[in-house]
């Protein structure tokens, strides 16, 4: 009996980290929440384990982290597109586009979507097609590092449930 338990610990824990590596290797693509899963991924790993003090401090740090990386698209593209001149107005709808043409037209709307709302919010706006192309370059740019920021923050995440796994 101790064999199979030994069996379906390891299996556990095999398919968890696999899972997880699988959901870092999907942030390449924009609109996969990798992160979510990684920390879903994580919580279902405290449900059938139990939770220990050390477990419980773990779950609630990768949480926050799972948080700012779900926000970091936001953020940083937005932050990347004002820096060049993009309004609020068109920053916003671009991002509220966004999200809607992904669920209109998934898996690519919303990569169509956000950057053509832009320029043409800040063409219309500015009058220039040039400074309106340097926003939806910023906003790209935005984009490069949030991805980066969210593969940052889903290895640490992998790094902590691993310190979690291997103290039990």
């Amino acid at each position: 009996m101790d064999d199979l338990n030994n069996f379906l610990e390891y299996f556990g824990k095999s398919l968890t980290l696999i899972t997880m590596l699988v959901s870092l290797a999907g942030l390449i693509i924009p609109i996969f929440p990798g992160t979510i899963i990684i920390w879903a991924v994580a919580l279902l790993y405290g449900i059938v384990t139990g939770f220990d003090t050390l477990g419980i401090v773990i779950l609630v740090v990768i949480t926050v982290l799972m948080i700012l990386s779900t926000l970091a698209d936001n953020v940083m593209m937005g932050a990347k597109a004002r820096e060049h001149g993009a309004s609020w107005g068109g920053i916003l709808l671009a991002l509220g586009g966004g999200v809607v043409f992904t669920f209109i037209f998934p898996p690519v709307g919303g990569l169509i979507a956000a950057p053509l709302i832009l320029f043409l919010v800040e063409y219309r706006r500015q009058g220039d097609h040039e400074k309106a192309l340097q926003t939806v370059k910023a906003m790209a740019i935005g984009w490069g590092w949030a991805f980066v920021i969210r593969f940052g923050l889903g290895a640490v995440m992998i790094g902590l449930w691993a310190v979690w796994a291997l103290s039990n």
